[in-house]
């Protein structure tokens, strides 16, 4: 499952399963166009092989406006904010705020990408189990996650006659440093990132641990590939059995 010559884009790269993805690329030889708001994070992200960096914001329309993309084969939609807030404590500020990177951004991103993309392309949708399963606290994030799915399977079916094929990944709990940015960030300092991540993946998932960025990433490479040629509107779950 090589990607030799092929131009992917990956928004969100800058750190976690945008990252890990990247490297993976780079690794099996794609050309990649790389976005991300934090530009000291794109310099430090060392993904090697080609690519291009791209410092901007994908729910900004003037960005996509202005960028040229050229020709690519493939993309990864992935930026995205955590929000975790219950719906009367929720500002519309805060719901806007999630809503406009986790969706408005995802669809900006998917529709620069579709016009510009060679036919028989792919592309692959991050979303989340929990835009498939209803917990409380996070309405506005879950709302985008559940919204990105319908929107990649309308890409799909209207993709389809060009042969560009469009899934999702829905992972459970990763390994990434969104954690960092919420509550769980004091527990990470209290008893350490691997204890941690082991205490919280206890409570809700079967398989009692969380994903690697490293593996998500190749399951992504696996949806973009020839290898998933004839998957396509398709939601793939990984999530350690949360959804049971």
């Amino acid at each position: 499952m090589t990607f030799d010559s092929r131009t992917v884009l990956v928004t969100g790269a800058g750190s976690g399963i945008g990252l890990a993805t990247a490297r993976l690329l780079a690794a099996k030889g794609a050309r990649l166009v790389l976005v991300d708001r934090d530009g000291d994070k794109l310099e430090r992200s060392d993904v090697g092989g080609t690519a291009k960096c791209i410092v901007g914001d994908v729910c900004d329309p003037h960005f996509w406006t202005a960028l040229d993309l050229g020709g690519i084969e493939h993309a990864v939609v992935n930026a995205g904010v955590p929000g975790v807030s219950p719906i009367v404590d929720s500002s519309f500020e805060e719901w806007r705020r999630v809503l406009a990177v986790n969706l408005d951004g995802a669809f900006l991103t998917l529709q620069a990408a579709l016009r510009t993309m060679t036919d028989g392309g792919s592309v692959v949708c991050v979303s989340s189990a929990a835009g498939l399963k209803a917990e409380k606290g996070i309405a506005a994030y879950a709302a985008s996650k559940a919204g990105l799915i319908q929107l990649a399977r309308l890409a799909a079916k209207e993709s389809a006659a060009r042969r560009i094929r469009v899934n999702v990944i829905a992972p459970g709990g990763v390994e990434t440093p969104i954690w960092e940015s919420t509550e769980f960030k004091s527990r990470i300092d209290e008893i350490g990132r691997e204890a941690a991540f082991a205490e919280i993946a206890a409570h809700g998932t079967p398989l009692k641990r969380f994903a690697r960025p490293e593996e998500i990433a190749e399951q992504i490479a696996f949806l973009l590939s020839d290898a998933a040629a004839t998957i396509t509107g398709s939601v793939l779950v990984s999530d350690g059995g949360y959804l049971l």
